[in-house]
């Protein structure tokens, strides 16, 4: 039998790089980035200092970053970093904010909330989950792959606010520019959601929660004035008299039920990993939404929130002294507005349940609801393929978002918007958020870590 011929030499093939290897020392960085008080809510009494000594602590920690994207400020306190990809198709827009609401020790914090203690595998402190975590698996995740020589298909932005808790100018200024430039992304992402255990009171399934649409918001104040005068007199009606009713008659919600449409998809998704009484409701919910809005506003709580406008007086004032009437009292009601209304008609609703034409209601400022972006897009089944990736346990469900993101600026003029912080949080980690004793654990960063670096490597031009 003759010998069977000399396969041809093959040319040998470059050594490949091994795989994106995890740094250590996550949870000491996002400790170093906690100890810096950033409260946007004080900058005018405290200055920039702190946060001009984040940006230059985010150079120390991240230099391959520092190094090979481009770095500009369209606002004081608004970062941008540019990643040019290799592609030239729309490219993606990554967000954080780096700024958190005030924190007081005496509220009854475990640790100190501006020490970014580490314990018991967990990072303590203000911004640990709003916004600094994800902010930092973030940027983990970008310094990885450069250390890897990754390049992305697409042109990648890391867009980070320094006063998304008061106002979010810096987050503006950043869609503004985009805007200017005619550049309209392909994904937006920004925090939002999560990964939580039970997202529903009937839904045991862990399931990864990606903000379509977020509520509107619109602070109003009312105010009542009178001449005044000595306590052991009282007319009828006082200054207070007139803003508690008021108050009062905005309770219950007087704004109506409707299901939004990323709701209904919303359970739609869960239906499938449900078995029993639970399915059964999940699907007659889903095929009654009137039945939907009304056992959800039963529920209270971030259900009830999903159908309706909600209402929440959160300043009060009046008075100068327990013996005299107050001649002015005021309120400032902080309402999330349902998609399909408005400021405007908030207003005018507000208005007409109060019923006195003594009280005046002035708006203070305020968004509108933004649109919701669209599930059975590219961009979210990309998410949907990170989210694999980093929760395997997790299915990826839409919602709409109840607070307001900087990531609503975009939502102006690109159509594919989402709210995701890629961090497992259970819920009383959820309620210390802009509360007591917020946290993360390590494991939390190590996923959201792998979840941003999947979805970077993972574009396509």
């Amino acid at each position: 039998m003759p010998d069977s011929p000399t396969a041809p030499a093959q040319p040998a093939q470059p050594a490949q790089p091994a795989a994106p290897t995890v740094r250590p020392g996550a949870p000491e960085r996002l400790s170093r980035m906690i100890a810096l008080p950033t409260v946007s809510a004080e900058l005018e009494q405290r200055g920039m200092a702190d946060f001009d000594a984040f940006r230059d602590l985010l150079a120390e920690l991240y230099p391959l970053t520092h190094e090979h994207l481009a770095f500009e400020q369209p606002h004081p306190l608004g970062l941008l970093f540019h990643w040019k990809g290799s592609g030239d198709a729309d490219p993606v827009v990554l967000m954080a904010h780096y700024d958190v609401v005030p924190a007081v020790e005496a509220d009854g914090w475990t640790f100190p909330p501006f020490e970014g203690r580490i314990h018991d595998g967990s990072v303590w402190g203000r911004g640990a989950l709003d916004d600094k975590g994800p902010m930092l698996v973030l940027l983990e995740a970008v310094e990885n792959l450069l250390a890897y020589g990754v390049t992305p298909a697409r042109d990648v932005y890391l867009a980070f606010g320094g006063n998304e808790e008061d106002h979010g100018s810096a987050g503006k200024a950043i869609a503004d520019l985009f805007r200017e430039r005619g550049i309209t992304p392909w994904l937006v992402l920004d925090e939002g959601g999560a990964v939580v255990d039970a997202p529903l009171p009937f839904v045991a399934v862990p399931s990864a929660m990606v903000g379509v649409g977020e509520k509107g918001i619109v602070s109003l104040r009312l105010e009542a004035e009178s001449k005044g005068g000595h306590a052991s007199a009282p007319p009828t009606h006082t200054p207070t008299d007139r803003i508690a009713r008021a108050v009062h008659r905005l309770h219950p919600n007087p704004f109506p039920k409707r299901v939004p449409a990323s709701a209904r998809a919303m359970l739609r998704s869960f239906t499938p990993h449900t078995k029993g009484a639970p399915r059964l409701l999940l699907r007659a919910l889903t095929a009654m939404p009137w039945l939907t809005a009304r056992v959800f506003a039963r529920l209270g709580g971030e259900p009830a929130a999903i159908v309706h406008t909600t209402v929440a007086a959160t300043m009060l004032e009046g008075g100068t002294a327990h013996n005299v009437l107050p001649s002015q009292a005021a309120a400032v009601l902080n309402l999330r507005i349902a998609p399909g209304e408005s400021v405007a008609g908030t207003a005018a609703r507000v208005r007409r349940v109060i019923r006195d034409r003594h009280v005046s209601v002035t708006v203070l400022d305020g968004s509108e609801p933004s649109p919701e972006s669209a599930t059975d897009s590219p961009a979210f089944h990309a998410i949907e393929a990170a989210v694999a990736a980093s929760f395997p346990e997790a299915i990826t469900a839409p919602y709409l978002v109840m607070a307001a993101t900087d990531s609503r600026w975009f939502h102006r003029f690109s159509p594919a918007v989402f709210r995701f912080a890629p961090l497992a949080m259970t819920a009383a980690q959820r309620a210390a958020i802009h509360g007591v004793d917020e946290s993360v654990t390590f494991d939390s960063l190590e996923r959201g870590e792998r979840f941003h670096r999947a979805l970077i490597a993972s574009l396509t031009a």
